[in-house]
């Protein structure tokens, strides 16, 4: 594909990539009406004591649990259900023991009451179930910790014993009174540990929320302008690449030698016409919205800077007929609906009713195309428009022309132009049999 041809659909397409252009914003507002996160905030909650990493995942996947947000579409009071909330609510692990619950809303203050009260709700939930635990496993741990207070008791008491034995001095007796304080004071350092780890370990469940979530300033991206414009952009490049793509995957026949090799013969004009409307429109809604948005005529076509009279002058007609050479008699077949190949047909049998060869035209549909049989034709000229057809559709013609005894002496392609603009001074006088400058090649 060239640069240039993305020139000619923006040029010749813009009123459809415009139409797209605003569907695709049209699109992208209840894209983002929809889906558009809103506005988003987090709470962050505290799990104090050691945790181990399974642990704190648990923790999160309670905190979006279907307990914790009924409660919380309860309290809010906003006439929703907790599933709803499931998908404005999501929780993570990060450090330092911190589970942190974002909600989004689509106003900034609805995220931030969110945000609070499934926090809120979290701490109450994870505090209540590490409260319905076993009273047996609480009496075990009560009653471990009582046997470690009361040691610390006894081994305090039996220092302060020993120390009030010890006499000054280095006798026997002091050093070994002194070393079996030492192991006693070893062995309340071991059990105040162990309390302490006890007391750690039933201090686990306490949780504390940091403070209240933040008022978010803006909504949270993608916003509605983005989902418009993103919208917008993806629309207009799918227009514009969808004119190009059906442009390079167009199997239809264009170039001289390509349609003389499918027909088995030669290419003896190529005429150039003005590229004119329908004479009868179609219609329809469908219809009427394709010539509203230019979608009713071929946006590839080439532009030339001549006038409408030399496109119709007799000139290349009359050469066009030269090169017919001595055959009386011919027919020429056009496809059925090819108006530039009909027109360009009635001009030769016109001319060549003034002295040439006798010509008779032939409609020929191109799905199943029927030749005549001969009566008195040398053969059969084929006037088609360039890229109208296809390989096999020009191959099923000449095979057509062939059961039919008619030999395809020729093929004339019209090829529909585009008037750029007003011709120059004097441009469009009708043009003579002494001008040696014409479009076409004919």
């Amino acid at each position: 594909m060239r640069l240039s041809m993305v020139g000619q659909v923006l040029r010749r397409r813009w009123r459809t990539l415009a139409v797209l252009v605003v569907v695709g914003a049209a699109v992208g507002a209840g894209a983002g009406l929809l889906l558009g996160p809103g506005y988003s905030t987090t709470a962050s909650v505290l799990l104090q004591g050691p945790r181990q990493p399974d642990e704190l995942l648990t923790q999160a996947q309670v905190a979006t649990s279907s307990v914790v947000l009924d409660r919380a579409a309860a309290e809010l009071g906003w006439q929703i259900s907790g599933a709803d909330l499931l998908k404005s609510v999501t929780a993570s692990v990060s450090d330092g023991n911190v589970v942190k619950i974002g909600a989004s809303a689509n106003t900034a203050e609805r995220a931030q009451q969110l945000a609070n009260q499934v926090a809120q709700d979290f701490v109450k939930y994870s505090t209540q179930l590490l409260s319905n635990s076993t009273d047996s496993a609480a009496q075990l741990a009560q009653g471990q910790r009582d046997a470690l207070r009361q040691q610390v008791t006894q081994t305090n008491q039996r220092i302060t014993d020993l120390s009030r034995s010890v006499a000054d001095g280095e006798t026997v007796e002091s050093v070994q009174a002194r070393t079996a304080l030492q192991a006693l004071r070893t062995s309340l350092e071991q059990a105040m540990n162990n309390l302490n780890a006890a007391d750690a370990a039933s201090g686990q469940g306490n949780m504390v929320v940091m403070g209240s979530a933040e008022r978010p300033l803006s909504a949270a991206s993608p916003t509605l302008v983005e989902f418009i414009g993103g919208g917008a952009l993806l629309f207009f490049l799918i227009g514009l690449l969808g004119h190009l793509f059906v442009a390079r995957t167009d199997r239809r026949l264009r170039e001289e030698d390509e349609i003389g090799a499918a027909l088995g013969s030669v290419v003896l004009a190529d005429i150039e016409v003005p590229d004119v409307p329908p004479a009868v429109a179609a219609t329809g809604l469908f219809a009427r919205v394709r010539r509203l948005v230019g979608e009713d005529r071929p946006w590839y076509l080439p532009e030339v800077r001549v006038s409408a009279e030399e496109l119709v002058s007799d000139l290349r007609y009359r050469r066009v007929l030269a090169r017919l050479g001595g055959s009386s008699r011919l027919l020429l077949l056009v496809v059925a609906g090819d108006t530039a190949a009909r027109g360009v047909a009635d001009r030769l049998i016109d001319l060549a009713g003034r002295g040439g060869p006798l010509l008779e035209v032939a409609e020929i549909a191109a799905d199943r195309p029927i030749v005549p049989d001969p009566r008195g034709e040398s053969g059969v000229l084929v006037v088609l428009a360039a890229r109208s057809r296809t390989a096999w559709e020009l191959v099923a013609i000449a095979e057509a022309c062939s059961d039919a005894g008619q030999p395809v002496v020729g093929a004339i392609l019209t090829r529909p132009v585009r008037l750029a603009g007003k011709p120059a001074k004097g441009a469009g006088a009708p043009a003579s049999e002494d001008h040696d400058v014409m479009a076409g090649s004919a």
